[in-house]
């Protein structure tokens, strides 16, 4: 029987010290604010949105909501960055993607100060992970590193496969684990003999985007398995990339879907915030 982590009992954790944090700051007469832009009403990215202000209700943040219609101009946009990135109380500020087709992601991306960019996205915060400097790291990655160290995994001299390569998961994974001393190993849709690789991680990170891909022939006897999928299975119920039902018994340690991954996610953007003010 693996471990089960359980993300939302460690990111409420996280979310207390942080909580103890504000207070403190607040008692030094500093308010922690963040700014979170929406744009249009994607159901998905409403939830998200909802999410981020209930922790920030939680942990004693001050959150600023501006929620702009679906054909917002990209200048109008930039132009709302730029009035946040010099407001002097503004500590944070999260632009919630994806944004509609017309308007360029990396352009806005590039407009946020990188002292303000708490999602850890803009190549300033990218290139200071990659070099080891302090920045702000993208809150997933940031979170799976949590997951681990809080549930006494070792990550030093392991065998680490990535599987996923986007900027926002795969990459900023790829280079904390590095930090960690893991041995790491990306791979991807192009990677031949992909179960041959995953069979060698002794800590298995999924982040592809397909439902239950990753089913026990994929999954090294007593491995840790983090799935960063969310996902619905044929039925609408919500699931990850490992077919949970039948890598648990071969694990030695795994997240499920949902409460594993997910809520860390918010709990990390809540200290990049803290960290932003401080």
């Amino acid at each position: 029987m693996a471990m089960i982590i359980d993300g939302k009992k460690i990111s409420g954790e996280i979310k207390d010290e942080v909580k103890a944090k504000v207070e403190q700051l607040k008692e030094q007469g500093k308010e922690v604010v963040l700014a979170v832009v929406q744009v249009g009403t994607d159901p998905a990215s409403t939830v998200y949105v909802n999410n981020k202000k209930k922790a920030c209700a939680y942990v004693g943040i001050r959150s600023l909501s501006y929620e702009l219609p679906e054909t917002v101009s990209q200048e109008e946009l930039l132009s709302l960055v730029q009035e946040l990135n010099e407001k002097k109380d503004v500590n944070g500020i999260l632009v919630q993607l994806p944004l509609p087709r017309h308007i360029d992601e990396d352009k806005v991306i590039m407009t946020i100060s990188p002292e303000k960019d708490v999602d850890g996205f803009h190549p300033q915060n990218v290139g200071n992970l990659s070099i080891g400097r302090k920045g702000f790291v993208s809150c997933t990655p940031a979170g799976i590193i949590q997951l681990l160290k809080r549930s006494g995994i070792t990550i030093e001299g392991k065998e680490c496969v990535i599987v996923g390569r986007s900027n926002i998961v795969g990459k900023p994974m790829a280079m904390l684990l590095i930090q960690e001393n893991g041995t790491v190993t990306v791979s991807h849709s192009r990677t031949k003999d992909l179960k041959e690789v995953t069979n060698r991680a002794d800590i298995l990170v999924a982040a592809i985007g397909k439902a239950k891909f990753f089913t026990a022939e994929y999954v090294k006897e007593g491995a840790v398995v983090i799935d960063v999928g969310m996902n619905r299975d044929e039925n609408g119920k919500l699931c990850g990339d490992v077919d949970f039902d039948s890598v648990e018994p071969k694990a030695g340690a795994i997240t499920p879907v949902p409460g594993g991954v997910g809520p860390m996610t918010i709990a990390m953007l809540m200290t990049n915030c803290v960290e932003a003010a401080e």
